[in-house]
C-alpha cells in the first residue's frame, strides 16, 4: 500500500503497514499487533511526540548502557520489525510466543540489518521466577547482563530481572503499567522514537564519563514517572477544555 507523505499520520500508518507485513512473514504474532494498537492509543494522548520526561529517561538509559559492563537489549518481533538497534549492547531475541522458527526469522532480520552479535537460538539458562517461555535466555546474554533494555515489555519479566539485581530499562507508552512501575529506568515513549533517542544520546555521551555519571546520579525514577503522569493529565485536561469551548460555541450559534 502506498501511503502519501502528506497524510497527517504518515509515520504511524507506515509503522502499521510494517507490522502487518512482519505478521505475514511470521516475525510478529497477532498479539503483537494488539499490543501495538494499545501503545498507539497512549501515543495519541501524548500528542505523538516525545515528552520532556521521556527525553530525561532516554538520556539516563543511554548513560546506563554506556556505564554497563554487560549491557543487553532484549528484542521481540515488534522491535525487530520497527526499530533500528545501533546501540552499544549485545542483542538477544526473547519471546513470550516462542517458536524456534520465529526466533530464526527474527535473527535473520537482525542479521540483515547488520547487527553484529545476536543471541536467542539456543538458550542455556532461565530467568528465575518466570513460568512463561520468556524465562528461556542465554547465560552470556540476559542471564549475566548487568543492564537490560526491554522494549515493549511484560511486567512480570521486568520484575524478575530487577529481582536478579539488574538495571532494567523499559520502553512502554503506558506510564501506569506494571512494566513502567517495576523498571529501574522506565521510558514512556514510542519504541521507534525511544531507541532513536537513546542511540543519539549514547553517541553524544561516549567519551565523556563525567557527564555520563552526572546524568545517572541526577536521574530520579519516581520523580520522572510522576512527571510523565503529569504530562498525560495536562494533555487530557487541555483536550477537555477545548472540547468544552467548542460545545459552548455551537450552543451560542444555535441560540443566535
Amino acid at each position: 500500500m502506498r501511503i502519501p507523505k502528506t497524510h497527517p499520520r504518515y509515520e504511524s500508518l507506515v509503522r502499521r503497514e510494517t507490522l502487518a507485513r512482519a505478521w505475514k512473514d511470521g516475525i510478529v504474532v497477532p498479539e503483537g499487533l494488539i499490543a501495538h494498537g494499545r501503545g498507539e492509543a497512549f501515543d495519541y494522548l501524548f500528542g505523538e511526540e516525545t515528552s520532556a520526561p521521556a527525553l530525561v529517561a532516554e538520556k539516563a538509559a543511554a548513560a546506563a548502557l554506556l556505564r554497563a559492563s554487560r549491557p543487553v537489549i532484549s528484542v521481540n518481533g515488534n522491535v525487530a520489525a520497527l526499530a533500528a538497534l545501533d546501540v552499544p549492547a549485545t542483542i538477544e531475541v526473547n519471546l513470550f510466543h516462542r517458536t524456534e522458527e520465529r526466533v530464526r526469522k527474527i535473527v535473520q532480520v537482525l542479521d540483515r540489518a547488520g547487527t553484529v552479535r545476536v543471541l536467542g537460538r539456543r538458550p542455556d539458562a532461565r530467568i528465575p521466577g518466570l513460568d512463561s517461555r520468556r524465562a528461556l535466555c542465554h547465560r552470556e546474554g540476559i542471564y549475566k547482563a548487568d543492564v537490560v533494555l526491554v522494549p515493549l515489555e511484560d511486567g512480570d519479566r521486568a520484575e524478575a530481572l530487577v529481582a536478579m539485581g539488574k538495571t532494567v530499562i523499559s520502553v512502554d507508552l503506558n506510564p501506569m503499567s506494571r512494566t513502567s512501575r517495576r523498571a529501574s529506568i522506565p521510558v514512556v515513549d514510542d519504541v521507534t522514537r525511544a531507541l532513536r533517542n537513546i542511540e543519539r544520546f549514547a553517541r553524544e555521551l561516549r567519551g565523556d564519563p563525567e557527564e555520563t555519571s552526572r546524568i545517572l546520579n541526577a536521574y530520579r525514577r519516581v520523580g520522572n514517572l510522576r512527571a510523565a503522569h503529569s504530562v498525560l493529565a495536562w494533555r487530557l485536561e487541555r483536550f477537555s477544555k477545548r472540547r468544552g469551548a467548542r460545545r459552548r460555541k455551537r450552543g451560542a450559534r444555535k441560540r443566535a
